[in-house]
């Protein structure tokens, strides 16, 4: 994706492109996108409101799951709508589930966020979110793998995107804020309960995929191996995985 900043608008194009002919990171994706409705499914009930994706991108859960609403924070004609994550043009209480692919390390302010979801969530509904894991591989990977974000578990702040014009999003703000300072979160907002903060498997198809910003590194005939040494891995994943995902439930 040579010459275009992936925090711009043109990067949702470019990635639509890239997308498009990349089917081991569709799998990928729609597998996130099966783990997250399950876990909604699971832990929600019948708690009635609307299901919405914050920063959907290029291949949102609606892909998957046509009733989810998928918005971001730029205007696409590929996505429902426009939605800040920090200023929800939501009614209170409309909302059963807010999902996050790859979009909670860029929110300037979480505290921000947490008190809209607060707001629009129903009780009994609820957030998932997948999210950079911080385990011993990925916290090697993430630190030399984007120039354009950082990795850092020992960030004195939640927030310092909202007053640093110069910060770059933390890809350990999940493991800052669910993990690390865990007892801080639930003390501000007491309404969530923390359901699940697990790793996911090691996709091995997800790093060689190359993701959105990099070259694929195997071809796709190799997708039923992949598969088979996932398989295999998925014990290993406190040691390897690359993302976690994270469950709350407003209570």
């Amino acid at each position: 994706m040579l010459g275009v900043n992936v925090e711009s608008h043109a990067r949702l194009d470019s990635h639509r492109q890239i997308i498009q002919r990349k089917r081991m990171i569709r799998e990928v994706f729609a597998e996130f996108h099966h783990i997250m409705m399950n876990i909604d499914i699971a832990n929600f009930g019948d708690t009635a409101g609307v299901r919405i994706e914050l920063g959907a991108g290029v291949y949102p859960i609606r892909e998957s799951y046509p009733d989810v609403i998928a918005t971001d924070i730029v205007t696409d004609p590929h996505l429902d709508r426009v939605l800040d994550a920090q200023a929800m043009d939501l009614p209170s209480q409309s909302v059963r589930a807010l999902f996050g692919q790859n979009c909670f390390h860029h929110f300037p302010d979480p505290e921000t966020f947490f008190r809209e979801a607060r707001r629009v969530i129903k009780p009994g509904g609820g957030i998932v979110l997948i999210d950079p894991y911080y385990g011993p591989v990925s916290s090697i990977v993430y630190k030399r793998l984007f120039t354009t974000e950082t990795f850092d578990k020992a960030a004195p702040t939640w927030n310092a995107l909202s007053f640093d014009p110069q910060a770059k999003p933390n890809q350990a703000l999940s493991y800052v804020v669910f993990v690390r300072d865990k007892a801080k979160f639930l003390y501000k907002f007491p309404e969530f309960e923390v359901l699940l903060l697990r790793p996911l498997p090691s996709y091995l198809r997800y790093v060689l995929s190359g993701g959105l910003n990099f070259r694929q590194l195997a071809p796709d005939s190799f997708i039923p191996m992949l598969k088979t040494m996932e398989k295999l891995m998925r014990p290993l994943a406190p040691l390897l995985a690359l993302h976690h995902v994270i469950a709350l439930r407003r209570n």
